[in-house]
């Protein structure tokens, strides 16, 4: 069995767990090490079992921990090319196994995974597919400013997929921001919203996805209840059914639900 936990999913850090068959994977790292470590044991995992540590972009509530958790335990980090020169630009990598990802797909662990580049203002940001030992697939795309071709086309059809549902628009706007930071957000290089986030999450349901995690939710600019309401309100109208079609459930910055079976 398959399994999937958002250990932390926020502007403030984020980290992914997955494992499959004795094996799991870390999506990035953000937060700082001790963090990871406690959340890890809080949903009974071992540090032990995890092989890599994917990264998705260079920024920092992403890499974070980076330098120390994956020194600690010897990890490997793959990454996109522009990503590797972002961290190395970030932080003291000297130390770090850093290794190139190839975009047509390559074998980690028993894990088949497709990378996709996504939109985002960073070097050469991307999310990840992963097809597990037992045909299951399970994806991680946040932080892109819209939904590209290429993410449609990778996306479509996977079973589990945790998508960025970053702001609420008339929340953004009536912020405290500054005129270039909101500008910046809701630009095609910033973070997708709860409108744009239930577009895609319709066409996911209409092709078999059946289980969606909305993640990167705003502290600020957002409520995980509205972002819960404006996806499950799209997945409706299309005449989908909670429980029968789809499993919705939105990530919180720090997990205390365990991890979801995929």
């Amino acid at each position: 069995m398959a399994r999937i936990c958002p250990l932390f999913s926020s502007s403030g850090g984020n980290s992914f767990y997955i494992s499959a068959s004795g094996n799991s994977l870390l999506i990035d790292a953000g937060m700082n090490a001790k963090q990871i470590e406690k959340a890890l044991e809080n949903i009974g995992e071992n540090v032990d079992k995890i092989r890599a540590i994917l990264i998705t972009h260079e920024h920092g509530d992403h890499i974070n921990a980076l330098k120390v958790f994956a020194s600690r335990y010897s990890l490997p980090v793959y990454a996109s090319r522009g990503t590797i020169e972002g961290i190395t630009d970030a932080i003291d990598a000297s130390k770090l196994d850093l290794r190139e990802i190839d975009f047509d797909g390559f074998e980690l662990s028993g894990f088949e995974i497709k990378p996709f580049h996504t939109s985002h203002d960073s070097r050469e940001s991307n999310g990840y597919r992963l097809e597990t030992p037992d045909g299951r697939s399970v994806a991680v795309a946040t932080d892109m400013g819209y939904v590209t071709d290429e993410v449609r086309r990778t996306l479509l059809g996977c079973n589990t997929v945790l998508l960025e549902s970053n702001h609420d628009l008339g929340m953004l706007r009536c912020s405290s921001y500054p005129y270039h930071v909101k500008r910046r957000i809701m630009s095609g290089v910033g973070h997708l919203s709860n409108d744009s986030c239930a577009e895609f999450a319709k066409q996911l349901v209409e092709s078999g996805t059946t289980r969606l995690i909305l993640g990167h939710l705003s502290k600020e600019n957002n409520e995980p209840l509205l972002a819960y309401q404006t996806t499950k309100a799209e997945l409706e109208l299309m005449g989908a059914v909670e429980g029968r079609d789809y499993l919705l459930k939105v990530a919180k910055p720090v997990n205390d639900e365990g991890v979801i079976n995929i």
